[in-house]
């Protein structure tokens, strides 16, 4: 099995984003929550929304100009079934054009 890194894309973070109403959360909810048991045990962290993030550089700290609004990180047999997941992800149906980065998770030499 490989680790895998999902980075979700989005034009906004959901803390900036007009809230929905309760039916509206519980369907968005519910199809992340079927799309979690699609990938069953393999689930390693969930994940969870992300805002404020940092670019930190020798430079300095700037606020972060990246589109990063969350991540989920899952153990699967291969890319191909990692990329399956990713295209029937429902993140992919929110509003605003939002994507999915999927990355492989190396292990670390002499750990």
């Amino acid at each position: 099995m490989t680790k895998f890194v999902f980075i979700y894309h989005a034009p906004q973070t959901p803390a900036d984003a007009t809230p929905p109403d309760p039916e509206e959360m519980q369907q968005v909810m519910g199809a992340w929550m079927q799309w979690a048991e699609k990938v069953g045990p393999g689930m390693v962290d969930f994940g969870t929304p992300l805002a404020g993030g940092v670019h930190v550089t020798t430079d300095g700290v700037a606020p972060s100009t990246q589109d990063v609004v969350g991540y989920t990180i899952i153990d699967v047999e291969n890319a191909d079934a990692a990329l399956e997941l990713a295209k029937a992800h429902p993140h992919l149906n929110m509003p605003g054009g939002c994507s999915i980065e999927v990355h492989e998770a190396q292990p670390v030499p002499g750990m």
